[in-house]
């Protein structure tokens, strides 16, 4: 896979249970010390995955490495708080991209921008520790597992830049998208088959997986979950063309049309692939790959995108 691939295979690779009951409309649990931070009172602290971050005051310099953190923050209203942002940090397009690279974490270049909040997507690295000799607060939002840990994230983002409400109502307002679409969404092709694709080496998700459950919410069997390798996966097995042809998928969901050049045209001219429901119907949909590797507010662009092609050929005709 490509270095992009493999990036977005990191952001993709959680497993996923229970995502419907997180669709109902239960609120999210807050993190700890949301009672005092309503209003965005500081000094304020929030658990994280790298334990409870104590934050003085209202952030007014953060630098975001992690592209899906980045697009929740200007989402609920915090863009203007915002420094800089990883390389990878392309949306929205007005966010403070730089060189930065979480995988790699440059701390001189980091403390460069003398943020006094930095959200990454992970802390392998040992970056909370790294910036703690520096006082520098690091906040450690890793992909969501649920539905339910996306909306947290919205909270704790929420209650570490002082738009506690403004992040509550965003989180609302995702879920009520997704409910909209969820209902909406043709009951006739309910049951139908699919393959997705993260790469053209034919590495999938399988429904345990976020987008895999996320596709779920639409009434669709992933063909993955029956591959040979599936127990060892992770819920990422890698497939081949061979298994994928006589598995025979109604669709074919391509998320790797950026990082690999992946489109209908190059499906269909696949050796053997010409028998493929998927491709004799016109059922190929291309996705943006970044958009399918992040849990962040365009989620809710996913799956309008998805449903589209199910309105476009209900029950798969």
């Amino acid at each position: 896979m490509t270095k992009r691939s493999q990036r977005r295979l990191l952001g993709v690779c959680a497993g996923l249970a229970l995502l419907v009951a997180s669709c109902s409309s239960t609120t999210p649990g807050r993190s700890a010390g949301a009672d005092t931070a309503a209003t965005g009172s500081f000094p304020t602290s929030v658990s994280a995955s790298n334990g409870t971050v104590h934050i003085k005051a209202r952030p007014r310099a953060i630098v975001s490495l992690s592209p899906t953190a980045t697009e929740m923050l200007y989402a609920i209203g915090a863009g203007s708080q915002v420094k800089a942002v990883d390389k990878y940090s392309d949306y929205p397009k007005n966010a403070p991209r730089t060189t930065l690279d979480d995988l790699q974490p440059n701390v001189e270049a980091i403390v460069s921008y003398r943020p006094d909040l930095v959200v990454v997507p992970g802390d392998s690295s040992g970056l909370t520790g790294r910036l703690k000799t520096f006082g520098i607060p690091v906040l450690s939002l890793p992909p969501a597992t649920t539905l339910a840990d996306a909306y947290e994230q919205y909270d704790q983002l929420g209650q570490a830049t002082g738009h506690v409400q403004a992040a509550e109502a965003e989180a609302a307002h995702v879920k009520s998208q997704i409910a909209q679409i969820v209902a909406q969404a043709p009951k006739s092709n309910a049951g139908q088959t699919y393959y997705y694709e993260l790469d053209q080496t034919y590495y999938s998700v399988t429904s345990s997986t976020f987008i895999g459950k996320l596709l779920g919410l639409l009434g669709l069997r992933n063909i993955a979950d029956s591959a040979p390798s599936v127990a060892s996966s992770g819920g990422y097995p890698q497939l081949s063309a061979e298994f994928i042809v006589q598995a025979n998928p109604d669709w074919v969901f391509l998320a790797d049309t950026l990082c690999c050049g992946q489109s209908a045209r190059t499906v269909a001219a696949r050796p053997g692939w010409s028998t493929v429901k998927a491709v004799q119907r016109g059922q190929i949909v291309a996705l943006n790959d970044d958009i399918a590797s992040r849990w962040g507010p365009r989620i809710v662009d996913l799956l309008q995108t998805v449903e589209a092609a199910l309105k476009k050929h209900p029950g798969g005709t």
